[in-house]
């Protein structure tokens, strides 16, 4: 390493040096792609969105709304809580970052089941923090119990994300407030439900309900996917009031732009058409899925818009099975393929996939 690579090193913390890079979904050139990478709706933005939008260009020259304050009230309203326990971001991810920037001390433990959401590690990391990883169930899902038991006077945040990317599987009403039962209030608990509007099932969180009891609990929602604003960038917390004041402290100012606050709100206020185009979605998925397994895969019980193939280290050639099928999908290294799950189009090539997958395996 020569003088110029050490004095450039020495400008980041040694955590920073280290961090892993997160990788993104893929993003085909043919026209012919589909894109199933990135769990994206592939729906365009509603025509009431992309309308409420052109109408505000002219007003670029003007800062946002520092804290979105009618959004925050739309949230408010929807959700039945109070505006003063709603904090929006620049996607929930942010949010995320900005929680574990104001929580997490020098070498404070962050505890989180693994496979997860990747940006979880890189936020803790950042931080400077110690990621806790508690292997996931047989199934695919959180093991509750082993994360509490993982609990320890270092620990600062706990990450709960459900349903779980990139398996799918979602934790149970019952089962997220007996948790929170066992877990001392002293510390934050992250609940990412980015994908919570995809859940179709017996008991399926009701986190709402569980915010007045438990003023630790933090739920971060995003408009990037049922809502399909990916492009745009906003999530939002709902939280207890002194968690909220805490959580603005650290945001930066005038972070979600006047566009996305616009979107956000014609969107959430087009709830109706959203649910319609998830219910699309949800349907796709439980026939994609009975197609899987009458191929005879055993797969995640996927409660999201993508589908979990553990194929350790055959994954990179189912990735590349699906690239000649012309769909472009996620893999995470030797563990497995996440596949999101869109157009019929893009389930008939996966399932070419995987015939032929199952074919060169015998």
């Amino acid at each position: 390493m020569d003088n110029a690579d050490n004095v450039s090193q020495s400008w980041f913390r040694p955590e920073v040096l280290s961090l892993p890079a997160y990788v993104p979904g893929k993003k085909g050139q043919d026209t012919d792609i589909v894109k199933l990478a990135s769990n994206e709706t592939p729906f365009p933005a509603l025509p009431q969105v992309q309308a409420a939008v052109l109408g505000a260009l002219g007003g670029l020259n003007r800062y946002p709304d520092m804290f979105a304050a009618d959004l925050v009230a739309d949230i408010g309203r929807f959700h039945e809580w109070p505006d003063d326990g709603v904090v929006v971001g620049n996607g929930s991810t942010t949010l995320i970052e900005k929680v574990l920037q104001a929580v997490v001390t020098p070498s404070g433990e962050v505890i989180m089941a693994w496979r997860s959401f990747e940006a979880y590690p890189i936020a803790v990391q950042a931080v400077g923090g110690v990621c806790v990883q508690v292997p996931l169930t047989r199934d695919g899902g959180h093991d509750l119990r082993a994360i509490a038991r993982a609990v320890t006077p270092r620990t600062r945040a706990i990450l709960l994300c459900s349903p779980n990317n990139p398996t799918g599987v979602s934790i149970t009403h019952a089962e997220l407030a007996a948790f929170l039962d066992e877990v001392p209030d002293s510390i934050p608990v992250l609940l990412d439900e980015a994908y919570i509007d995809f859940v179709e099932m017996d008991d399926a969180i009701d986190s709402r309900a569980l915010l007045p009891q438990h003023r630790n609990l933090i739920v971060l929602r995003t408009f990037s996917k049922a809502y399909g604003l990916a492009g745009l960038r906003c999530g939002y917390a709902l939280c207890s009031v002194d968690m909220a004041t805490g959580l603005r402290a650290v945001l930066t100012p005038f972070g979600v732009n006047s566009l996305v606050q616009i979107a956000a709100r014609a969107a959430l206020n087009s709830r109706p058409d959203v649910i319609a185009r998830v219910a699309t979605i949800k349907a796709e998925r439980e026939r994609l899925l009975a197609a899987v397994a009458a191929q005879g895969w055993d797969i995640p019980r996927s409660q999201s818009n993508f589908l979990w193939f553990e194929f350790s280290d055959h994954s990179l050639r189912f990735e590349q099975l699906c690239n000649e099928e012309k769909i472009v999908v996620r893999r995470f290294g030797d563990e497995g393929v996440r596949v999101s799950i869109a157009e019929p189009s893009g389930s008939v090539r996966l399932l070419r996939a995987l015939e032929r997958f199952r074919a060169e395996r015998g």
